[in-house]
């Protein structure tokens, strides 16, 4: 529908009403009064906001007029200014009075009543009673949802423009949501949204908690919008996820974390989008690391000490245990929704490998398995590797059992991830007898692989059986057509002797 196209985007935009409002004359003349022009101004003490003594407004910045030829107009009946009088006076309730004019009043003539009581000066009280008769009327088409969309939306930003307290913004929302708005979106979602833009992400925090609150305390489930718990973090959970896609992932996770200790129940599925924002601040970490031991290397920089080695430990131990938190959360509050288990298990198989911890990781992967959740093939190659790095033989020798099922190409790919596992932990020989190992199975290793491990095995001749090694590694290599003639060289101090032999 055109309103759900309008804020798919979750930005509070006004639509144009130009086309909503016709200028308004009688039949035998055109009263002053009966114009209306730019700049409406919609005022929102209604409902609860009428006790609160609220005589803000909101501005639609719209020039209101036809998108008919200038020469026509468009008549507007009796009807329409009978109706404005009678809801004016106010001495009968709104929906009897749309009853008695209801065959007297044409769409747009209702599409009207309701700008005409959204403006500075009006009832506004009145446009939710006309809308919500119109509703159980079954007479809000496509266009009135539209415009009353953009009222209502108009109102949200003013309250948030103005630093309303949470509960302000919630009352509205479940004025919204008893006229029987529906537009499409999540207006949840929306609210958030508005603050984030407008960078009040603390006030965004405030009206969350106070969502929770209701829901808790009150049982109030405000479900503004179509789809608003399609999307299955609810406003927690959307919050931490707009907070994770501007970079600040610790702050996603202090949210999430903070309203829990609090007493408060955030969604299940909020854990795990702070999980992810764990996943994302440890792997930025990884980075940032990187690139700070390449600097390093180039002589830009100092090489990590000792003493910012414990302190960068000790933050990636402390991120690692609030995920295992979040995690042991996210079971209790999920615990009958079996795909929660497996997704848990994936988010800290993740933490795990950005973290660099090889035999975490395994264990991540079988729990992922039982919990009925297959690990993609890359996943268990990345865990080799991190464990090869580290030298951990048993979980690799287990990792490596599903090798002999593999086809050829596939069996390539994991060989040389544990390869290049062996070779990022200065494990020189093992990555040897792996390159060996992958001849021998017809499977050609990468030149860079092959590459890498002459390199190594050559800086680390340091004994005999490791000038054996070296060799046998360059025969190996040349019987299998990977390498030309090797010429090799080796020096003796105690003759001052020099060795030249040809592979």
């Amino acid at each position: 529908m055109a309103y759900a196209h309008v804020f798919a985007s979750l930005t509070i935009s006004t639509i144009s009403l130009r086309r909503f409002l016709p200028r308004l004359h009688r039949n035998h003349s055109v009263k002053p009064n009966s114009r209306i022009i730019c700049n409406l101004k919609l005022n929102y003490s209604a409902g609860k906001f009428r006790e609160m003594g609220l005589s803000r407004s909101v501005e639609l910045d719209q020039f209101i007029t036809s998108e008919e030829e200038e020469g026509e107009a468009e008549e507007i009946g009796e009807g329409f200014f009978e109706a404005i009088e009678e809801l004016e006076r106010m001495t009968r309730e709104p929906s009897d009075i749309l009853e008695e004019m209801n065959h007297r009043l044409s769409s747009r003539e209702l599409q009207l009543m309701l700008v005409y009581f959204a403006q500075e000066g009006r009832d506004s009280w009145c446009t939710l009673e006309v809308f919500e008769w119109l509703k159980k009327e079954n007479r809000v088409d496509e266009e009135i949802m539209e415009l009353m969309v953009s009222i209502m939306c108009g109102w949200v930003k003013k309250l948030i423009e103005d630093e309303c307290n949470a509960h302000q913004v919630f009352d509205l929302l479940i004025e919204m949501d008893c006229v029987g708005l529906k537009p499409g979106f999540s207006m949840m979602d929306k609210v958030i949204a508005l603050y984030c833009e407008m960078g009040k992400k603390e006030s965004a925090v405030l009206f969350v908690k106070e969502v929770l609150r209701r829901r808790d305390g009150f049982g109030y489930s405000v479900v503004v919008g179509g789809g608003s718990e399609g999307r299955k973090g609810g406003p927690v959970g959307y919050l931490a996820w707009k907070f994770m896609v501007d970079g600040d992932y610790r702050k996603a996770v202090d949210m999430v974390m903070e309203l829990r200790l609090s007493g408060l129940k955030p969604e299940a599925y909020s854990y795990l989008i702070a999980m992810t924002a764990i996943v994302k601040e440890l792997n930025s970490l990884g980075k940032t690391l990187r690139e700070l031991k390449r600097f390093a290397r180039a002589g830009f920089v100092a090489e990590i000490d000792d003493h910012d080695r414990v302190l960068i430990e000790k933050y990636q131990s402390e991120t690692l245990s609030r995920g295992l938190q979040l995690a042991t959360w996210a079971v209790e509050e999920g615990q009958e929704n079996d795909s929660i288990i497996g997704v848990v298990h994936e988010r800290l198989l993740a933490m795990y490998i950005c973290a660099g911890r090889g035999p975490e990781a395994e264990k991540q992967l079988w729990k992922m398995k039982l919990a009925g959740r297959e690990p993609e093939a890359d996943l268990h190659d990345i865990v080799m590797a991190i464990c090869a790095s580290q030298k951990e033989v048993n979980a690799v020798s287990r990792l490596l059992t599903r090798v002999e099922f593999m086809g050829s190409q596939r069996k390539k790919k994991t060989l040389s991830w544990l390869l290049r596992g062996y070779v990022k932990g200065g494990h020189f020989e093992e990555a040897a007898e792996t390159l060996v190992s992958m001849i021998d199975s017809g499977l050609h290793p990468e030149y860079i692989d092959r590459v890498a491990v002459m390199q190594g095995m050559t800086r680390k001749i340091q004994r005999p059986r490791d000038v054996e090694a070296y060799m046998s590694l360059c025969k190996r290599l040349f019987d299998a057509g990977l390498v030309g003639p090797c010429l090799v060289y080796m020096y003796i101090d105690k003759y001052k002797l020099w060795i030249v032999k040809m592979m």
